[in-house]
């Protein structure tokens, strides 16, 4: 028995150090630090590499938040120094992930697995839908820490017209490079633990390669679901008391664009499970 509990121990313990750390670091509150060491905990659990691509959006994402704090204080009115995101935040980018992962395990256990259709159809789309979800919220993080410190005048996805630094839907060139760098980050990650992780034909484990350039890809289609969703059903307007770009209507506030349909946790709620589907069929057809 102790044989099974090992990983569950190892896990829990790593994700409250983890959870710990970042609570002191100020990359989350406490309420997000209680659910991140929920969700670690069950990642690492079930598998380890799942648990490494989840760490690896977590620490890039967190170290990107970091990047230029003095700018983006200038620019974001919802600013937290070190992001100190909460429960929900958590819970909206890795919710998904988490019952997907539950699922595996309800599947094969803690058994680890290639992506392979021939063998089990259900897994690869399974582990396709867990690799996307994560090129989607890395590379929108990446994108929107990135971009907005990038030099280039941001312009909104539907029209391509010029807006102001902030403005949801508004897009960089960087930034969506920095999207599909995020999503092939994670791709890389699932490749190089699987080589420790998995005893696969060498056919299939060089096929494995193929879900780094589909990682790229699906990071940068999640930034550009996200973007779009942002332009069209999330409010931007510039408050001229406070010389920023707000999300909620108001009496000093001037319209960009989109409606008050969405607010940010539901636009990366739903630029998340897009993805996370396209790319599990994905990977069901390519692998």
């Amino acid at each position: 028995m102790g044989i099974h509990l090992s990983q569950p121990l190892v896990a829990a313990v790593l994700s409250a150090a983890i959870a710990t750390r970042s609570y002191k670091k100020k990359s989350l509150d406490l309420s997000g630090a209680i659910v991140g060491f929920v969700v670690m905990t069950i990642h690492l659990a079930v598998n380890y590499r799942f648990g490494a691509v989840l760490l690896v959006f977590f620490f890039t994402s967190s170290m990107f938040t970091k990047f230029g704090e003095d700018k983006k204080q200038k620019v974001d009115a919802d600013f937290k120094e070190g992001g100190q995101r909460n429960w929900t935040q958590v819970l909206y980018n890795s919710g998904i992930a988490s019952l997907l992962v539950l699922v595996a395990w309800k599947l094969v256990g803690t058994q680890d697995s290639c992506l392979n259709s021939k063998e089990s159809s259900h897994m690869t789309s399974l582990i396709g839908g867990i690799i996307g979800h994560y090129c989607c919220s890395n590379g929108d993080t990446w994108s929107s820490e990135l971009g907005i410190l990038s030099n280039e005048q941001p312009r909104l996805i539907t029209t391509f017209k010029p807006v102001k630094r902030g403005t949801n839907g508004g897009v960089t060139k960087a930034g969506l490079v920095a999207a599909a760098g995020g999503g092939s980050v994670i791709g890389l990650t699932f490749v190089l633990i699987g080589f420790f992780t998995t005893s696969c034909p060498f056919d299939i484990a060089l096929k494995q390669l193929l879900i780094i350039p589909l990682s790229a890809l699906a990071g940068l289609c999640g930034s550009v679901i996200d973007s779009l969703l942002g332009a069209t059903l999330q409010y931007s307007g510039f408050c001229s008391v406070r010389n920023k770009v707000v999300g909620k209507p108001g009496p000093t506030v001037k319209r960009i664009s989109g409606l008050s349909i969405l607010d940010n946790n539901a636009v990366n709620l739903v630029s998340i499970l897009l993805t996370t589907v396209l790319t599990s069929i994905a990977s069901s057809y390519i692998f």
